[in-house]
């Protein structure tokens, strides 16, 4: 695949054109990107985003995109052409934080990608002070052995793998808790883009 596009400063922000439900707009993408009729697994994911003093941050932008139930992306690319695509999901969802810094995203839970890749999603974080976006992933705990086995994962310090994990917050695994640590304690993995 290509590389993403260079990061530009994040100023003047222009939450109008990231974010313009917010001020009556509409946007590209918002935080649900699921009808009644997706076919998977329909998830809520719902967490905050914190500086290094633990304060929320109310004025980020966070961004994820995501295979489908079956693994595929919604993308050209992506040639795995036996395997079905939904047209009414593609994958992209786009939010603003909430002055104490909540967001939440109602999705499905995507499928595994390949043998060597655990259902997750991908996340870029975009906030005041940060002069480049910040990459990371929602791996989910109830899929402790695909995650075991995550190519990627694997990659990341055992003691610190946990900030890349999404907690269940209901016995039916519809409901998901995952925080964003911008930087100190629990600070969350990044990765290079």
């Amino acid at each position: 695949m290509r590389r993403q596009t260079p990061s530009q400063t994040i100023g003047p922000f222009f939450a109008y054109a990231m974010t313009p439900t917010a001020y009556g707009r509409t946007g590209i993408a918002s935080n649900r990107l699921t009808t009644e009729a997706t076919p998977g697994q329909h998830i809520r994911i719902v967490g905050r985003v914190f500086d290094g003093a633990g304060t929320g941050v109310g004025d980020a932008v966070v961004e994820i995109w995501q295979a489908d139930a079956t693994g595929r992306y919604h993308h050209p690319e992506d040639d795995r052409g036996a395997l079905p695509t939904e047209s009414d999901f593609s994958g992209f969802g786009r939010t603003d934080t909430q002055p104490d810094g909540r967001f939440s995203f109602e999705t499905i839970k995507p499928g595994a990608i390949g043998s060597r890749e655990a259902p997750h999603i991908n996340v870029i974080v975009m906030a005041r002070g940060m002069l480049l976006h910040a990459f990371t992933r929602i791996y989910f705990a109830d899929e402790a052995r695909a995650n075991a086995e995550d190519r990627v994962l694997s990659t990341v310090p055992a003691g610190r793998r946990d900030t890349l994990i999404a907690q269940p917050l209901d016995n039916a695994g519809a409901s998901f808790q995952f925080d964003i640590r911008l930087q100190g304690d629990g600070e969350t993995v990044f990765f290079d883009a």
